[in-house]
């Protein structure tokens, strides 16, 4: 952590079904580790084409300006409804959501984003909030994505190590999570970006010398060390894959409660928020995402 103060989580929240799971999911992460939760509701009048003289001459903004009261208002008492002890504060802000959020961040310990099921984002306004507040989010941020208001709280938080010092973040927040949730960690290290077919052919696997192997395993175990240690009582378990992390990841998020990734990366994870991966991880994982980017001083 940097010097800043993480004591908040913060999620936004606009009304829908998908924005009242992440705001649950915020409430419980809150709640649980004794921070302030930070309730923001966007009005963003830009996709419109509204301008704020014509705004305020029609008198919408009055009228939107109380809708998002309303709307903070359930939110606040949604959120004291799963700890009446929780610290609640609420914001309204003008302008994009994803701005806010991000800005939200630099002073957050966790900002909590919703999915729809068909990967658009919405939380705060509909667009793409969830990969733009993933991709550029001072701290680490947890996409939740909406199924029928269920978010699992069974089963490991996994996360994807690639032996880089983003990857390692990472692993630090994983360990963290699983800490605070008594859930077993899964450290995932992938060899290759290429898909399942690659290696198909066993010819072409077999082409990976046993020296590669023991690296890789050498990889794994160097971006692990110091961090249970740190954190004695957290159980963790090994996996080493040849090929195929978007894959790997999604295969485990069916059973996980949280999957963790970096930002970017090298290895079997490069390019996680700037590709495909990314937006199939926050799309299609049937759990949590949380992404992890770089620290700032």
């Amino acid at each position: 952590m940097s010097s800043r103060e993480h004591n908040s989580v913060v999620v936004g929240v606009e009304g829908s079904d998908t924005a009242s799971t992440a705001l649950r999911e915020a409430a419980k992460i809150a709640a649980q580790r004794e921070l302030r939760l930070d309730i923001i509701h966007a009005l963003d009048f830009a996709p419109y084409g509204f301008g704020g003289p014509y705004v305020d001459a029609g008198g919408v903004y009055e009228w939107v300006e109380e809708a998002g009261k309303a709307i903070l208002a359930e939110a606040e008492q949604f959120a004291r409804e799963i700890d009446p002890k929780l610290e609640v504060h609420t914001e309204i802000a003008i302008g994009s959501a994803t701005q806010w959020l991000i800005e939200s961040s630099a002073q957050a310990r966790r900002v909590v984003v919703g999915a729809s099921a068909s990967g658009k984002a919405a939380t705060a306004v509909l667009g793409n909030t969830a990969v733009g507040v993933a991709s550029h989010g001072k701290c680490p941020v947890i996409v939740v994505r909406d199924r029928d208001g269920a978010v699992p709280s069974e089963g490991p938080v996994v996360v994807g190590v690639d032996g880089s010092a983003l990857s390692a973040q990472a692993v630090g927040a994983a360990f963290e999570e699983a800490a605070f949730r008594g859930a077993e960690l899964v450290a995932l290290h992938v060899w290759s970006d290429l898909g399942s077919a690659a290696f198909e052919d066993p010819r072409a696997a077999a082409l990976a010398p046993q020296s590669l192997e023991e690296e890789e395993h050498a990889i794994l175990s160097e971006s692990l060390a110091g961090w249970s240690e740190q954190y004695p009582d957290v159980k963790v378990r090994r996996e080493v894959y040849l090929d195929n992390p978007r894959g790997r990841l999604l295969d485990w998020s069916a059973k996980a409660q949280l999957v963790v990734v970096g930002s970017r990366g090298r290895g079997g994870f490069r390019g996680m928020l700037l590709g495909s991966t990314s937006n199939t991880l926050i799309a299609s994982a049937k759990c949590p995402v949380m992404v992890v980017r770089p620290e700032e001083s």
